[in-house]
């Protein structure tokens, strides 16, 4: 075959098999935090080639199970089950067709960094609180609060052998690729999911194992009771939740993908397009919900796979799920020799890069009110919820620009005899209205006053209504000069 003989498709060939590989424990840890069967992750990252990759979008992009979506499908399962999983997910596909079709995937580039850094924070950190217990092979309590809570007894409940075997996991996370050869050859993940599982069926450690039963005996098609349960509002808020978060997350990854290649770039659109699709068919297949994901379209920290793998062509993405669908038929049972420890460590290690913390450091310098609002973001969702932290850290950036861009000065001229002339020049809101107000009431009542508005760029019914009921309160007339339109 032309693949085989071709320089170029051999790099996609080799490209696609070594983001299999990391994909592969990397679908059943997110599955397992998401508190589902692994089989689950498994269809989703088979999906995510077969359907995603062969739909156009960003020419690179590797779409899966992602770690920023395992907060809010826990909280989603753990409320509705596991049986309307599906019927979330293929709403959720739906909504991203629409986006895409109706030509709104540029709009997301609109969205604040601090809300967004602060939502991939509060993921992260309630990602690895959670897996700090899988480290362990004990069992984490639901909700942030109560997870991060927890670690205060949790040494007690942690099993030393299966600690040893994630701490170990976590440590060649961290050491291979500093040797760069070795990285260049063989990503991080895989060798330390692979040092783990060796050690463990070696020596015959007693921890717990990954559990695969198989692929058709996990997927479950929506019945008509769980399609009804979409007229339930909390239902459809999830639904947008899972859309809005999986299309920012996919997007915002096939944005930093474009950065690592000189290739075509990303359209939003057509990648919405593409991302819907795939969530639409896991949907009907019950399994988790797919982004794409930064870690295996660029391998996160290992040189070796996706783009710096040599992938030059969308065939590595697509053959990403076909290596996947072979791995899961033909040898299931390796599966069932990693430890749980294992994929539970790649996912404290993905959740502590989610937390941004060298952005923080640039912000401050700069942008402190950004700091704010990405750490209230973060901390409403560790709080509370995802949906809720997004949209308590989207209503502070509205809320912080309407202050940032609400500036209102007042200059005051004495005249002598003919009495003070105030002008007020920028933008008059209601956020402005108590120094506006303080400004005038200082002036003295025994002189004549002249208000010049002529240099406000916006005068608001509140800000107008105060100057009026100013104006009464002196007694007197005032001339004012207003040259513009609010």
């Amino acid at each position: 075959m032309r693949v085989l003989r071709d320089g170029l498709c051999k790099a996609d060939l080799f490209a696609s098999l070594v983001v299999s590989l990391v994909a592969l424990p990397l679908c059943v840890g997110v599955a397992m935090a998401s508190g589902v069967p692994a089989e689950l992750g498994l269809v989703t990252g088979i999906v995510g080639g077969l359907v995603a990759g062969l739909l156009p979008g960003s020419s690179l992009r590797v779409s899966g199970p992602a770690a920023g979506l395992t907060v809010l499908v826990y909280e989603a399962v753990h409320r509705y089950g596991v049986g309307a999983l599906g019927v979330l997910v293929l709403g959720a596909g739906l909504v991203q067709l629409g986006l895409g079709v109706l030509r709104l995937g540029r709009w997301f580039r609109a969205v604040s960094v601090a809300v967004v850094q602060g939502m991939f924070a509060g993921i992260g950190l309630v990602l690895v609180a959670g897996q700090v217990y899988a480290l362990g092979d004990a069992t984490a309590p639901g909700g942030g609060l109560a997870k991060l809570s927890g670690l205060v007894s949790l040494p007690a409940l942690l099993d030393p052998v299966a600690l040893s075997v994630g701490g170990a996991t976590v440590a060649v996370l961290l050491l291979w690729p500093r040797w760069e050869r070795g990285a260049r050859l063989v990503p991080a993940p895989l060798v330390a999911v692979g040092v783990a599982a060796a050690v463990t069926g070696v020596f015959g450690l007693d921890v717990r194992r990954v559990e695969v039963r198989g692929l058709l005996a996990a997927v479950r098609l929506p019945e008509a009771a769980d399609v009804g349960r979409l007229t339930e509002v909390g239902v459809l808020g999830t639904v947008v939740a899972f859309a809005l978060i999986a299309s920012a997350e996919s997007l915002f990854s096939a944005a930093a993908v474009d950065r690592l290649h000189d290739g075509r770039r990303t359209d939003y659109d057509r990648e919405l397009i593409a991302q819907g699709a795939g969530n639409a068919v896991c949907g009907v297949l019950g399994a988790l919900p797919m982004t794409a994901v930064i870690v295996r379209s660029a391998t996160g920290g290992a040189p070796s796979g996706g783009v710096q793998a040599g992938a030059r062509a969308k065939a590595s993405r697509v053959l990403h799920g076909v290596w996947l669908l072979l791995f899961t038929v033909v040898v299931p049972g390796v599966l069932g020799v990693i430890p749980v420890a294992a994929p539970a460590a790649l996912l404290v290690h993905a959740g502590c890069r989610l937390v941004p913390v060298r952005e923080v450091r640039v912000l401050w310098r700069g942008h402190r009110g950004e700091v704010v609002v990405l750490v209230v973001t973060a901390t409403a969702i560790v709080v509370g919820n995802l949906f809720e932290g997004v949209l308590v850290g989207l209503a502070l950036a509205v809320a912080k620009i309407a202050w940032d861009t609400s500036h209102v000065h007042v200059e005051t001229e004495d005249r002598g005899e003919a009495g003070l002339v105030v002008r007020v020049l920028g933008h008059a809101t209601f956020l402005r209205l108590p120094k506006l107000l303080d400004a005038l009431e200082a002036l003295p009542r025994d002189r004549e006053v002249r208000l010049e508005l002529g240099g406000l760029r916006h005068l608001d019914h509140a800000c107008a209504a105060a100057l009026e009921g100013w104006a009464a309160g002196r007694g007197q007339a005032l001339r004012a000069t207003n040259s513009f339109t609010s």
